[in-house]
């Protein structure tokens, strides 16, 4: 990290282009939920059928799916546990599924070839998850701003807030985009995106309030600035060794592990994006309105 050790971009001065980027991501977003009807739940906030079967000889997710694609049955999930030859069906069907994928692998595998066991996910419970989902989210927002308002105060808190919302919009925008499943592992990639985001704006924002204290005279502007350039180093190397290990878990990983990896690559990139072009810039226009008050107040 050489190159950054002696960092001196002047970020505050691309904001507006970075609000234009941002704003236009959202957009792209929102607009893909609107052509797409909302996100694309799977069945474990839409409620279906699991189907776990176990067979007697090797079989693999690929020759199991082109089974089940054969009668249909395209956007069933394929789950392998581990290397062994036991597999997890999901599929939003509840009517005769059962009998129809017992008298696939009937065909294939034989009456003896495996054994299956079923379990089916009603809508109430589907419901209940992506209530409880979102609850998860807003409560990590608010508990956020509860310990951003005392670590730190209240600007830099709705600052960060802010930072995430962002990320959180964009993230989700770009799984319609990209026709991903909402399913159990996708809220835990959100989730985990949230805390990576905020952790990334308070590495950033711990060193501008460092620098205001020892740099009172300094303009404000100018403190963030050189408060961002000083923790580049830290976030360039903690955003790259991150990539790279999901990069190997999305070339590496199966049909499963790869739109979890996915969700989080975007979210890495957004989040370490927008604590350099969101979350600092919005704490510049916060202290700038708030000045601009104080001083029509003393008019």
């Amino acid at each position: 990290m050489r190159f950054f050790r002696n960092a001196d971009f002047d970020f505050l001065s691309m904001r507006k282009r970075a609000y234009m980027v941002s704003g236009a991501l959202i957009l792209v977003g929102v607009i893909s939920l609107v052509l797409h009807g909302g996100p694309r739940y799977g069945v474990d906030f839409t409620g279906g059928t699991l189907i776990q079967v176990e067979f007697a000889q090797e079989t693999s997710v690929g020759e199991l799916r082109s089974i089940l694609s054969a009668a249909g049955m395209e956007n069933a999930q394929i789950q392998q546990f581990g290397g062994s030859n036991e597999f997890l069906i999901r599929t939003q069907d509840f009517e005769g599924i059962v009998e129809e994928v017992s008298g696939l692998l009937h065909e294939t595998y034989g009456i003896d070839g495996f054994t299956m066991s079923t379990d089916a996910v009603g809508p109430k419970v589907g419901s209940e998850l992506q209530r409880k989902a979102g609850l998860a989210i807003l409560m990590s927002f608010a508990l956020t701003l509860i310990y951003l308002a005392f670590r730190f105060e209240w600007r830099f808190g709705v600052a960060a807030i802010i930072a995430t919302f962002h990320d959180i919009t964009i993230a989700i925008g770009f799984i319609s985009l990209l026709n991903i499943e909402i399913t159990l592992a996708t809220v835990a990639a959100i989730l985990t995106i949230l805390g990576y985001s905020l952790n990334d704006t308070i590495v950033v924002f711990d060193r501008i309030r460092e620098n205001l204290k020892k740099r009172r005279k300094d303009k404000y502007e100018d403190i963030i600035n050189s408060s961002i350039n000083e923790t580049l180093p830290r976030t360039v190397l903690t955003s790259g060794t991150t990539l790279a290990t999901l990069l190997a878990l999305f070339i590496l990983g199966g049909a499963v592990v790869r739109p979890f990896a996915l969700v989080l690559i975007i979210g890495i990139v957004i989040g370490t994006y927008s604590s350099i072009f969101v979350a600092s810039p919005t704490l510049l226009e916060i202290e700038e309105r708030s000045r601009r008050k104080e001083k029509k107040a003393r008019r």
